[in-house]
């Protein structure tokens, strides 16, 4: 399998933050969950592979051999992030004008047919926008200049669940060439759990891990236990745990966990949480 992005012992460094040294590939043809807290490092990630920051040391490479900062790629990038950065006195009509003198490969008429299927109206200043009309104006104009990535960065974080349906429809749609690939970042895990392919997870700037999804579902496990029960268990079996007064609960390797013992499928906010949150035991 070919990677649309590689990323070899990337390191960014600021004062009070360092991110990696990360490894980190993109299957061509998959969709990539970039899962953490805020802070852990997805944004600066994101920012690096776009070239609007410098790495420390490390390397990226995108559709096999070329740089974030090599300009005649850039048609070969949709972004979405977590704002419309455009002044808001434009109207859709201008915002199509700007974007096809930015992109080569650029169809007024792709633009102007998503931006009919999400009812924008075409005369309406973007300051009246609401934020899920930002989203979708980000969207058309991500998907108009026949981008082969899609990156989104916290694009769907703050809207409404019909308005979120939406995006991931048209992500999947996007998805149907097997030559296409999305990275996206987001606060939302149930949307990842609907769409993404694997799931890589950063804390503190360091991936922890990037797994398959369904790998990650057969892998882990959810059981709660006793105190005395959990005291028995292989301590290699356990990934996290949470104390309460009637016990434990656990994320576990099922692998490890005795036959017995009810396991529950965790979703992946129950591994991203017992992850940072439990008593992780080594």
């Amino acid at each position: 399998m070919t990677n649309t992005i590689e990323i070899k012992n990337l390191e960014k460094r600021f004062d009070s933050f360092t991110l990696g040294p990360i490894n980190l590939d993109i299957p061509k043809g998959t969709i990539v969950g970039y899962i953490g807290q805020n802070g852990a490092g997805k944004s600066t990630t994101i920012k690096l592979i776009l070239g609007l920051l410098s790495c420390d040391n490390g390397d990226i490479k995108l559709f096999g051999d070329y740089k974030p900062k090599d300009v005649f790629i850039k048609d070969r990038i949709g972004v979405v992030f977590d704002d419309l950065l455009l002044p808001e006195e434009l109207n859709l009509l201008d915002v199509e004008k700007f974007f096809s003198g930015v992109y080569k490969n650029r169809e007024k008429e792709v633009f102007l047919s998503l931006v009919k299927s999400f009812k924008l109206n075409i005369k309406q200043k973007i300051k009246s926008y609401s934020r899920g009309m930002k989203m979708k104006l980000s969207m058309a104009i991500a998907l108009s200049h026949h981008a082969d990535l899609l990156i989104l960065d916290e694009a769907t974080s703050g809207l409404d669940p019909i308005v979120r349906e939406e995006i991931l429809d048209l992500l999947l749609d996007f998805m149907l060439d097997e030559n296409h690939t999305i990275l996206i970042s987001s606060h939302i895990l149930s949307d990842l759990e609907k769409i993404a392919d694997y799931i890589a997870f950063i804390n503190n700037g360091k991936i922890l891990f990037m797994e398959r999804k369904d790998k990650l579902e057969e892998e882990y496990g959810m059981c709660s236990l006793s105190n005395q029960q959990a005291e028995k268990l292989d301590k290699s079996a356990i990934v996290g745990r949470r104390t309460h007064s009637f016990g434990q609960e656990l994320l576990v390797k099922k692998s490890l966990i005795p036959k017995d013992i009810k396991i529950q499928k965790p979703s992946i906010e129950d591994i991203m949480i017992y992850y940072v949150k439990g008593e992780n035991e080594k």
